[in-house]
């Protein structure tokens, strides 16, 4: 009730959220042209590609087991169908680097306005990762080594025994876990923000040792220090580093203790 026009409030129960708002030019943030919405448009249909690539996928997994099913009959098309589904994965795991890298390349902690190239191009590997190696792949891969080594292929830095129960690093080159850190099931490792309709990226660190509860959210510029613990249904701000061997929790997090665990 007391909030200001225009003032950013975030957590339960609420903090505003300080920040100075991004300057760029109209025609990239609120007011495009008729020419970027064209081209943004024609990008946006290349969004359908990674539709075509998982429903090839599923033609040909489909008309791999009939094969084996015609050549050596039920049985062993059921024994080898783990092995085809594998084999799947891993080709969609591979489109999707690829179509990382062509479209996207490298990503440095920089900015980006909203109607830029970069932003839709990045939008278009989202769905890549969404469509294909996520179905075929990261949903059963997380928690497994597979999973570290893909993430690696898109540009993370992860270290040695980390168990990473997620796929969602939007931008993977950002994301750096030390030996022995742990990131579990359903949390979201986020580089971006968008402010002003400005695409913010920036580093999310977590040091050896340290562990990101289930559901959690570390947000751009973020580090979690070594052996400290964030734990489930948290969020740690933008910029928060969370110190060495320390427990926190909630949204955003707090000193956990037993009133906070409440």
């Amino acid at each position: 009730e007391k909030s200001k026009a225009g003032s950013s409030w975030l957590g339960s129960p609420p903090v505003r959220l300080r920040r100075a708002p991004q300057g760029s030019d109209d025609e990239r943030t609120f007011a495009p042209p008729t020419r970027l919405r064209v081209v943004r448009g024609v990008i946006e249909l290349c969004r359908l590609l990674p539709v075509m690539v998982s429903v090839a996928l599923a033609v040909t997994v489909l008309a791999a087991l009939e094969w084996l099913v015609q050549r050596w009959g039920v049985g062993a098309a059921a024994l080898l169908g783990g092995l085809v589904l594998g084999v799947a994965g891993a080709v969609a795991a591979g489109i999707t680097t690829v179509a990382k890298w062509l479209l996207v390349g490298r990503i440095q902690p920089v900015e980006h306005p909203l109607w830029s190239g970069f932003v839709w191009r990045n939008e278009v590997v989202d769905t890549f990762v969404e469509m294909v190696a996520g179905p075929w792949f990261a949903w059963t891969a997380t928690g497994t080594p597979a999973i570290n080594v893909w993430l690696r292929s898109l540009g993370a830095r992860i270290g040695r025994g980390v168990w990473c129960e997620t796929y969602w690093l939007p931008e993977a080159d950002l994301v750096h876990l030390g030996d022995g850190a742990t990131v579990n099931r359903g949390c979201v490792l986020q580089t971006h923000l968008f402010h002003d309709r400005i695409m913010s990226m920036d580093t999310v660190i977590l040091e050896a040792g340290a562990t990101l509860g289930p559901n959690s959210v570390i947000l751009p510029a973020a580090r979690i220090a070594a052996g400290a613990t964030v734990g489930p249904g948290s969020l740690v701000l933008r910029g928060e580093a969370v110190p060495t061997g320390t427990r926190w929790c909630g949204n955003p997090i707090v000193p956990w203790s037993a009133k906070a665990s409440l």
